[in-house]
């Protein structure tokens, strides 16, 4: 069974008028819709536009300019991500990214945190996620912690591998609290993209996909996602593959590829 698509509109159909992005996704295959900063979208507008075109929204990022690894940061973190998380009820969304870090203009990391050890970070960001497990149970919302790349895109972001993603997210143990495995931030950081995601599998709640190096559309550069999506299936996951990727021509090229590599 083929996996469900969902585009990230954010970086494709950047052409359009954000309201007209909705109808444009679902007209190509699309059964969902992602994008990043939820408090610059006017939310009523937006609901009504997924409704009319028919296309489900899949998520939106949540941690906003706070960040899991700053142990002064747990209570303003937890109240920006509930108004996330209400955010994701009006518009109908099932879930919410979150980071380790803030993230600024471009994905830049806000802040590297030079000052605290390994070992704050992680016990801080473990804590922290305790706590938006709790609410997003109470809330009945999907949370999807994604690692990122620290090469190229977002240089000092604490949360880098797969394993420290999914091994806090097995020792929380909630089945609101998965990992977003974005295959074009692994494949930069450590590779091995079938391995991992054997080995990790069953706390994936998502998946972002383009291509490295570029981060454009598949068959643009090294990743073979006819492979990668095959191994995904053949794992047992069944949840969308989310295209975050900017085209390297233009939005129906980029299709066209999504497609042809599906």
């Amino acid at each position: 069974m083929a996996l469900r698509k969902c585009a990230c509109i954010d970086t494709l159909y950047t052409e359009l008028d954000w309201l007209d992005r909705f109808q444009a996704a679902k007209n190509d295959g699309f059964e969902a819709v992602e994008f990043w900063d939820w408090r610059i979208r006017d939310l009523e507008k937006t609901r009504e536009a997924a409704q009319k075109a028919g296309i489900a929204i899949s998520g939106f990022n949540g941690g906003a300019d706070y960040s899991l690894v700053d142990p002064s940061h747990r209570e303003p973190y937890l109240a920006e991500l509930k108004k996330s998380i209400a955010a994701a009820k009006q518009v109908g969304s099932s879930s919410v990214t979150i980071h380790s870090n803030a993230l600024g203009e471009g994905g830049i990391v806000v802040d590297h945190y030079d000052n605290l050890s390994h070992t704050v970070k992680l016990c801080s960001m473990y804590g922290t996620l305790l706590e938006c497990a709790k609410l997003a149970e109470e809330e009945g919302v999907k949370l999807n912690l994604e690692a990122l790349n620290i090469t190229t895109d977002h240089i000092g972001n604490f949360l880098a591998s797969t394993q420290m993603g999914a091994e806090i997210c097995r020792l929380i143990g909630s089945p609101r609290l998965k990992l977003l495995y974005d295959v074009y931030h692994m494949q930069i950081n450590e590779g091995c993209i079938c391995d991992t995601i054997t080995a990790y599998g069953d706390q994936i709640g998502h998946v972002h996909i383009a291509d490295a190096p570029g981060r454009h559309e598949p068959g643009t550069g090294e990743i073979n996602y006819k492979k990668v999506i095959s191994h995904l299936e053949s794992c047992g996951y069944t949840g969308r593959i989310g295209y975050e990727l900017f085209p390297l021509t233009d939005t129906k090229s980029a299709v066209q590829a999504i497609m042809e590599h599906a």
